[in-house]
């Protein structure tokens, strides 16, 4: 049962004196988009009558076959705590159907719930995530423009006066408070103007909105304070860059799947096989979990993000952590993931990553528990330890041959992702940047 009935909503929306709804969806490249309706439009919007043009949509269709449809989703309504009282803005997720009431296999939320139907077939009840999204907080110049003017320098857990960003931090929490999220845990992250804030677990369909949501209220809240909060994986040189850490679980017959109390770890044969699915096609959705060319700064040594293929219960240098948690908390950790990603897509290729690993009875790698940072290179491949992709054009190529990744893309988001991302390496590659005119216009 859903956590809303449409009476709810057309009863709360007349107490709450809404006069405008957002029918919000994410395109391919993990941007929010919406198209805004006044309230006297809500029962069109609800029988799932309202049309926008797809052709406008990065990654979604041709001008000849524009036109869509958005079917709200009612249990993900909510009104912006932060709107006018005279007159408030709610929102629904929708999800996109075609003219003919099938899905559009576009639309990175229903790809999401296709990958889910194939853990429901291999008898599992559902897929949590717990996402652990960073930011960086900057100061707004005179034109309201972001500055690279960091608004603290704050480290790892300060606290005020150091940490400046603890009063927008915590304006942040309590507007999604307000909007039904459940906050465990906010703090400054280790770089100056850095912060993480972690809300509670939930099922993939609804963490991935929720991430989106997170994403739309950090970024308006600071704005209030006179600054600029960005998701971009690596801002500044020579600090730690932002990741988004992916807690991940599987449930059958509402326990944990991964959970063995006799077993190696405490971990099940089903975690163990998880994690040798996520370490085998990990060059194969890299592209997916970290999609821009700024991505691979952030994948470097020596910054905590992972550079390499390995996994471990408490080291943090690999890709896979497993946190000591066990029982109904036992879980597999995805370090390599940033905040760039589309939510949707990034949960889609993990998962499907995992499930091939339980479906064909793989069996992980032994766990590497000192620092790879530090070992050589001769020591990791004797280790058998991969690296990364250490730069887009990589992380394409492996996307490309990894079918098991490209099928749970689909057809449409494979090759528009592919034609997208391709564009964006050929517009950086032939660039002329900053660093090589200092490197070399007198030199040469």
């Amino acid at each position: 049962m859903g956590r809303y009935t449409r009476e709810d909503v057309v009863k709360q929306i007349k107490e709450e004196n809404v006069k405008f709804i957002r029918l919000q969806f994410t395109d391919m490249l993990g941007t929010i988009k919406n198209v805004e309706i006044p309230v006297s439009q809500l029962e069109k919007a609800l029988d799932n009558k309202m049309m926008f043009d797809g052709s406008s949509i990065e990654g979604f269709v041709r001008i000849e076959e524009s036109d869509m449809h958005l079917y709200p989703d009612i249990d993900t309504f909510v009104i912006f705590p932060w709107t006018s009282e005279k007159g408030k803005v709610a929102r629904f997720i929708c999800d996109i159907y075609n003219t003919d009431g099938t899905p559009f296999e576009g639309d990175p939320r229903y790809n999401l719930k296709r990958n889910l139907k194939k853990m429901e077939e291999l008898g599992f009840d559902a897929f949590n995530i717990g996402a652990e999204p960073e930011f960086f907080l900057f100061k707004l110049d005179e034109k309201g423009y972001p500055s690279l003017e960091l608004n603290d320098q704050g480290g790892y857990f300060d606290l005020a006066p150091t940490d400046l960003g603890e009063n927008c931090r915590r304006d942040i929490v309590l507007e999604l408070e307000e909007m039904g999220f459940e906050i465990e845990a906010s703090h400054h992250e280790v770089a100056p103007g850095q912060h993480e804030i972690d809300f509670k677990y939930s099922d993939a369909v609804k963490h991935a909105d929720d991430i989106q949501t997170f994403k739309l209220v950090v970024k308006t809240i600071a704005r209030k304070h006179n600054l600029h909060a960005t998701f971009m994986p690596k801002p500044l040189f020579g600090v730690s860059g932002s990741g988004m850490h992916i807690n991940m679980s599987l449930f059958r017959n509402g326990e944990n799947a991964f959970y063995d109390q006799t077993g190696d770890m405490e971990l099940s044969d089903t975690a163990y096989q998880f994690i040798a699915g996520v370490m085998k096609h990990s060059l194969g959705f890299t592209a997916v979990t970290n999609p821009t060319v700024n991505s691979y700064k952030r994948l470097v040594p020596g910054y905590e993000a992972p550079s390499y293929v390995a996994w471990s219960g408490s080291n943090r240098s690999p890709l896979l952590r497993i946190p000591k948690s066990r029982g109904i908390s036992t879980r597999v950790e995805a370090r390599s993931v940033d905040p760039s990603a589309n939510p949707y897509l990034a949960l889609a290729t993990l998962l499907a990553a995992g499930l091939d690993g339980i479906e064909n009875k793989q069996t992980p790698p032994a766990p590497v528990d000192r620092n790879i940072y530090v070992m050589s290179k001769e020591e990791r491949e004797e280790a058998g330890i991969l690296d990364l992709p250490t730069n887009l054009y990589d992380a394409l190529e492996g996307l490309k041959k990894d079918e098991i990744i490209a099928n749970s893309l689909g057809e449409h988001l494979f090759e528009h992702f592919i034609e997208a991302k391709e564009i964006e390496w050929d517009m950086f590659r032939t660039q002329v940047h900053p660093w090589e005119r200092e490197q070399y216009i007198t030199s040469y």
